[in-house]
């Protein structure tokens, strides 16, 4: 059995995970009281659906479990499990403990798995539609935040070196995409979630057939009905004892996947940060350094950059359990999946809380953007610059010349002694470009092509129609536990 955290003991370790970063809705949906409570609940629809079925349980057997699904005495779990080495049988008891009509008949015919794996789907699948809300609040707040620059101009960057213009709300757009990508991954996989089901200790049904008679279609309805009672539409079709491990993979990767778009979102404000363009949410009276007052570090983004790589690192560890299971399963899965499913969604969800804090607030300073593309603009409107004065009658190899020779000139005086970019001073100097409307052809809007129209073309066409259904969800700002 999972050991309980007690807060307020310091003397003893408690994950990160939940103390400061994930949310207190998924650290409760991984606690013990929902686990247990649902393999209670596990127990009962079992039970119902074996009665229905023509099992001899009374009504009063599943009235007595219906009335204790959420009162479990965690001490004498404990106990329990210290004397049978098995958390399982140890819960068994301990629902037989309060619901003793129905001790004969708890677990009637399943195997560990039948609660261990079936809570842990049950469970999954809640803390993706956790998440899936979350994107979503992500992606409508970054969505809101590009429609409101779409037209701001910036400097482009490829390799982190100066490349064409792009705008603020263009760039966004980009971070923006990524975490649809993610919506979209998270509800395939919600959607093809399969039930474990009800399939005894090799995969079988062998214990079931025998509770029925032999009558292979009751053990097949007793399989669907407990499905359907978890509102799962899908069961795995064959089993071993377990679900096949790949599953926990194929979830885990998803949510890694949410990790890859953060990092870059995360990575992309910490760079803009240290240009001054673009910072997160900085409080009143935050702290950015102990030694260096003035200092505005991104902590935000470099906590959920943190929180990412560990992440991301995770989604290995589900691979290699559902590598190593022998035939019909091992034990050294359990272990491991206690640890990595939990702390794969914990992280998910501290990173997600993160994000939108940081969504909600970035602060951008446009004179700051201008001042940088004030200082490259001119190299890159040289084209532009040559047409003019050809279309003023210049001859078009002569211009290049010069321009090529006046460029690097500036470029000599901003690189060796880092002075101001003066080539458009150069230029208006030179005879040669008399005739060029030098204002006409430094006006940074004319250098941005399409990125309004695509801001707006990818939250109608892209960001409307995925967020549509969660509108009652969505939560535009969060505020972080430190």
């Amino acid at each position: 059995m999972a050991r309980r955290l007690n807060h307020k003991n310091h003397t003893i370790y408690t994950s990160p995970l939940v103390e400061r970063n994930a949310s207190k809705q998924m650290s409760e949906l991984f606690g013990n009281q929902m686990k247990f409570s649902t393999w209670r609940r596990l127990w009962l629809e079992l039970a119902k659906a074996e009665k229905k079925l023509g099992l001899k349980i009374s009504g009063a057997q599943i009235s007595q479990m219906a009335k204790h699904l959420d009162d479990i005495n965690f001490d004498k779990a404990a106990e329990y499990e210290k004397k049978f080495r098995h958390d399982v049988m140890a819960h068994i008891h301990g629902f037989g403990d309060v619901a003793p009509k129905a001790a004969p008949i708890i677990h009637l015919g399943a195997t560990s798995c039948y609660v261990g794996d079936n809570a842990d789907l049950i469970i999954m699948r809640n803390g993706m539609e956790i998440i899936a809300g979350k994107l979503a609040s992500l992606i409508d707040s970054l969505s809101g935040f590009a429609k409101k620059y779409r037209k701001l101009p910036t400097l482009g960057f490829t390799h982190f070196q100066p490349a064409q213009l792009t705008t603020v709300g263009k760039r966004a757009t980009l971070w923006c995409n990524d975490f649809v990508s993610d919506l979209a991954d998270t509800e395939y996989r919600i959607s093809n979630l399969p039930f474990r089901g009800v399939k005894g200790t090799t995969g079988t049904q062998a214990s079931f057939l025998a509770l029925f008679g032999g009558n292979h279609n009751k053990v097949k309805q007793l399989d669907r009905l407990v499905a359907k009672a978890f509102g799962f539409e899908k069961v795995c079709p064959v089993t071993g004892q377990t679900y096949s491990r790949k599953i926990d993979s194929l979830v885990i990767n998803t949510l890694a996947g949410i990790g890859l778009s953060a990092h870059k979102l995360c990575n992309d404000i910490r760079l803009l940060a240290n240009l001054k363009e673009i910072e997160e949410p900085f409080e009143k009276s935050q702290i950015g350094s102990s030694a260096m007052a003035y200092k505005r570090n991104p902590m935000r983004c470099e906590r959920a950059t943190a929180l990412s790589r560990f992440l991301i690192s995770l989604s290995s560890s589900p691979q290699m359990t559902a590598a190593e299971q022998w035939l019909e399963r091992t034990l050294d899965d359990s272990a491991n999946r206690r640890i990595v499913l939990p702390e794969a969604f914990l992280a998910a969800d501290g990173i997600l809380e993160i994000l939108l804090n940081v969504a909600g607030g970035l602060v951008v300073y446009p004179k700051v953007i201008a001042a940088r593309i004030d200082s490259e603009l001119p190299f890159m409107a040289t084209e532009n610059i040559l047409m003019a004065a050809v279309k003023a009658g210049g001859n078009r190899q002569k211009l290049h010349e010069k321009i090529r020779v006046h460029s690097q000139k500036a470029a000599e005086q901003v690189k060796k002694f880092g002075r101001a970019n003066d080539l458009i001073e150069r230029l208006k100097k030179d005879n040669a470009f008399a005739k060029v409307d030098f204002k006409k052809v430094l006006k940074p809007a004319d250098y941005i092509g399409r990125s309004p129209q695509q801001v707006d073309e990818f939250i109608a066409e892209t960001v409307k129609p995925a967020i549509k259904k969660y509108r009652g969800q969505i939560n535009k700002k969060t505020e972080l536990k430190v």
